[in-house]
């Protein structure tokens, strides 16, 4: 998981499921030096089929309803690269710091775009980074630093509150018939011992817990695919564990073999390499990955709760979303951290009864549901799992146009 969500923060902030190469419509891409010794990668697509001007700028999936902006973010993730282990980034604090300056840089480059509404919208181990880059942004437009219409951030199976994902694992698997009471028990003790160490701020040791978890749910659930609870995880992978691996290499198998495989590498490796014709001969796309999780390792169970607090108060418009059938940052989760916010709507927020959305191709079904109150709402997706735009792509669609004030 962890791993596979550093792949593109979209800004993509991660394409590495059902995701597709734009073929038409205007595009423009280009390197920025952050920092010495690091190199971040952007992509734009000004949106086809109507005015670009007419339509919000969204660092987010691939649609017709707004330009996009696909940033490989961190460094050392995408086309990103470092020249150097030490220029990676330790924490999001330094991920938001670098993507300020690729910010600065694109807006100054792209002046037709300062005007438009601009939307984060993230996924993953992503939103955790666009809550941090949200917060840092406010502040760089306050200061006149980054010239945007910043207009908001929606946050997607964010790892916002990493405890609160792996402390509901077990009660979410056992509620949908896939633990038993003896998994249970195995399950919620893995997790307590990842609480123990957060509790005595040994993070490091958290993620490595986090890791010994996901291996007690995988013993207990036959295989369990973390992104989707119908589907199970290949075999191949699971023939490949061995009771010696360490932490980094059963989240290798987990998290970044299903993402490397050799069509994807050899899209990326090959014909787009080719096209953007920029590429530094010995960069490999998805090089760095193993490196960037290494060094981000001490910052990864860290939660960013107090950020999105933060972001809520100065009125920034937030948005959380969420696959029912997601189990790496199930939906029980989020609504957990979400009921700790210290946020003065939310107790209004938490007594509104939410409104079915009809399913964009089944009419009569109801394929999601929402609310919202102030600057905040909250949106379950329905047969959806952590890749919501890949499961469920024009209920995805549909969201994204309520968030941006389209529908």
């Amino acid at each position: 998981m962890a791993l596979r969500w550093f792949a593109a923060l979209l800004i993509v902030f991660n394409i590495s499921r059902g995701w597709s190469v734009p073929v038409q419509g205007k595009e423009d891409w280009g390197y920025v030096d952050v920092r010495d010794g690091a190199h971040m990668f952007w992509w734009l697509y000004y949106s086809s089929g109507s005015n670009f001007k007419d339509l919000p700028l969204v660092m987010w999936l691939q649609v017709n309803a707004a330009s996009v902006l696909f940033v490989d973010n961190p460094v050392g993730t995408g086309y990103s690269y470092t020249d150097s282990e030490e220029a990676l980034t330790k924490d999001v604090a330094m991920i938001a710091a670098d993507m300020m300056v690729l910010l600065q840089h694109f807006f100054n480059k792209k002046p037709e775009f300062q005007g438009l509404p601009f939307y984060i919208f993230s996924e993953s181990y992503g939103g955790k980074m666009a809550a941090a880059i949200s917060q840092e942004l406010v502040k760089a437009v306050q200061k006149g630093s980054v010239k945007c219409n910043f207009a908001g951030v929606a946050l997607g199976d964010s790892w916002i509150s990493p405890l609160d994902s792996v402390m509901t694992w077990g009660p979410y698997l056992y509620s949908t018939s896939l633990l038993d009471d003896y998994g249970l028990m195995e399950v919620t003790s893995a997790a307590k011992s990842v609480q123990q160490a957060i509790d005595q701020g040994q993070y490091q040791k958290a993620t490595q817990l986090w890791s010994v978890t996901e291996g007690v749910v995988e013993q207990n659930t036959n295989g369990v695919n973390f992104y989707n609870i119908l589907t199970q995880e290949d075999d191949d992978l699971l023939k490949s564990s061995s009771d010696h691996d360490d932490y980094l290499s059963s989240l290798k198998r987990r998290h970044v073999r299903p993402l490397h495989r050799q069509s994807l590498a050899e899209l990326m490796n090959g014909p787009i390499r080719k096209k953007l014709g920029i590429i530094p001969q010995n960069v490999t796309w998805g090089g760095q990955a193993e490196d960037v999780f290494s060094s981000m390792a001490g910052d990864f169970m860290k939660p960013v709760v107090d950020i999105v607090d933060d972001l809520l108060s100065t009125g920034v418009n937030v948005t959380v979303y969420n696959g029912q059938l997601d189990l790496i940052v199930d939906t029980i989760g989020q609504e957990m951290w979400v009921k700790k916010l210290k946020w003065d709507g939310l107790q209004k927020f938490t007594k509104m009864k939410w409104t079915a959305l009809e399913d964009p191709e089944s009419a009569g079904q109801t394929g999601a549901f929402y609310k919202n109150y102030k600057n905040f709402a909250f949106y379950w997706i329905l047969k959806a799992g952590h890749m919501i735009p890949s499961d469920q792509g024009p209920m995805a669609l549909r969201m994204l146009k309520m968030v941006t004030l389209q529908e």
